[in-house]
């Protein structure tokens, strides 16, 4: 009962006019930022962070938090239409969105993204409500073996997943975590893999390769192979969601929460592994006619499941930030500083020093929840309409977008040389139909793999026994090995199966 009561006054102080006025603000500025490649929540709230001085603390923070959580809606808008991922996390949802949007189905994928977020953010939201100290406390027990196992189980589901060929997508992997080790090394501060280039030595931006793998090589491969390949865009059939639609993203829905949940707790490589993971999960369960939309015509539990493991990592990263004062993503520790330029130290004793603050926070996350479902779901047509655009016009005002946010990241001339290098890179990668998507994951979780591997391997003071000496560590390996040989197994058995009936 305290519980609630403390959210009841959490909601009596987000309610009132201003704070109202700051969220709608926040949301609508967050739903542009993720719109936009290359500027992301955590630039948007650093550029904002001057504001701090002037507003009041409450306020503030609603305003920053209806930023972060916005962006994570828009970032689905640009990937489903135009293959352009806003934010890294949006690149699966790309994967099926944007083929469902050119087999017509475009209105369908935006409103299971815009629904899907709701329902997991709202989730999520009861779940911060409920349980953020003791989900703190639990993943504050995992160590460096856990996350490197973690990040391996990422490897090798989104290795077998994506792709028509497992070597295919395991090459893709490997491209990823080489383009991962360019840069200053973690621990030693030496150059690696600069080639002697000074731009090179903070590593190459993950949007830059998003961007350029996705959206930049979607346009360069239509101006180069248009009218040779079979024309793709068909009409545009529906705008909303059938009753078939329904019945197959709640399940997603529901998993992708689950899958997304627990992962805003972990360091351990933000929204990308479990966007991934929900992804792999939806693909293994599909049958028959779903899963043959897979790659084709764009499976919508492929949308529904990543965008609901999405925005439940995104709400659920704020209990580590509340109750322990650890950020677990980029936004997050930019929140913390925000705190902190008011005197605020979040951690244990935030809930009782600034309780009134926290439960308006908490509080004006369900309130931007429904508002960002309000601000989106009438927004569909609307989206939809950019699709009949004549493509010339459509490729143009990508490229302009892409490189727009491309420069805008570091104001370097040299990344827009890399971005359309990359892009050229994407092509090859399509036109021989390797995978694009597992480089982005390579590239992500490859520095913080190797980084958890050298701490696992020092705790065990150079034993690789210390993977065996922990409970969790060991089931997650248990989980790894089913995930290689599951699948080769089942395919000898149906085929002494099928050997035993001819």
């Amino acid at each position: 009962m305290d519980i609630i009561n403390a959210l009841l006054q959490g909601f009596a102080t987000a309610i009132s006019p201003a704070n109202l006025l700051w969220c709608l603000v926040g949301c609508g500025l967050g739903t542009a930022v993720g719109v936009l490649p290359g500027i992301g929540p955590a630039v948007a709230v650093a550029m904002l962070l001057p504001i701090t001085a002037k507003v009041d603390v409450t306020a503030s923070m609603i305003f920053f938090a209806g930023i972060y959580y916005g962006a994570m809606y828009g970032g689905s808008t640009t990937s489903i239409l135009l293959n352009t991922p806003g934010e890294t996390a949006s690149m699966v949802t790309a994967m099926e969105g944007n083929k469902m949007a050119k087999s017509g189905r475009a209105g369908a994928a935006l409103a299971t993204s815009a629904i899907g977020s709701f329902v997991a953010g709202t989730i999520a939201t009861v779940i911060v409500t409920l349980f953020a100290p003791y989900v703190a406390e639990f993943a504050v027990k995992l160590g460096p073996p856990e996350y490197f196992l973690l990040m391996v189980l990422a490897f090798t589901t989104v290795s077998a997943v994506l792709g028509q060929s497992a070597l295919r997508g395991m090459t893709s992997l490997f491209l990823g975590l080489a383009v991962g080790l360019v840069g200053m090394d973690q621990i030693s501060g030496q150059a690696r893999y600069t080639l002697g280039v000074p731009e090179l030595l903070d590593g190459i931006e993950i949007v830059l390769v998003a961007v350029g793998l996705f959206a930049v090589a979607e346009v360069l491969y239509a101006a180069l192979y248009e009218g040779r390949t079979a024309e793709t865009q068909h009409s545009l059939s529906r705008v909303h969601m059938t009753g078939r639609d329904w019945k197959r993203s709640i399940p997603a829905w529901l998993r992708g929460t689950a899958i997304g949940a627990p992962f805003g707790c972990i360091p351990a490589g933000g929204t990308e592994i479990p966007t991934f993971l929900s992804y792999a999960a939806e693909k293994k369960l599909a049958k028959g006619q779903n899963l043959a939309e897979f790659g084709t015509k764009g499976a919508i539990e492929g949308v529904a499941g990543p965008e609901a493991a999405n925005n439940a990592t995104v709400t659920t990263a704020l209990i580590p930030l509340l109750t322990l004062g650890i950020p677990t993503s980029n936004t997050t520790a930019i929140l913390l500083g925000a705190f902190q330029n008011y005197g605020i130290q979040p951690g244990p004793q935030l809930f009782t020093n600034s309780a009134a603050l926290v439960w308006a926070l908490i509080a004006s996350l369900y309130i931007g929840n429904v508002m960002l479902l309000i601000l989106n779901l009438p927004m569909v047509g609307l989206w939809v309409k950019l699709l009949k655009i004549p493509k010339p016009q459509l490729y143009a005002g990508i490229l302009i977008f892409a490189t727009v946010g491309a420069y805008g990241m570091r104001q370097s001339a040299f990344d827009l040389v890399l971005l359309y290098a990359i892009g050229l890179v994407g092509v090859l990668m399509r036109r021989y139909d390797f995978p694009t998507a597992p480089v982005v994951v390579g590239m992500i979780l490859g520095p913080l793999a190797e980084a958890q591997l050298r701490n696992a391997v020092s705790i065990g003071e150079g034993s690789a026994m210390v993977f065996l000496q922990r409970p969790m560590s060991v089931a997650m390996i248990v989980i790894i090995l089913g995930v290689i040989a599951l699948p080769p197994l089942a395919r000898l058995i149906a085929r002494g199966r099928r050997s035993a009936a001819g």
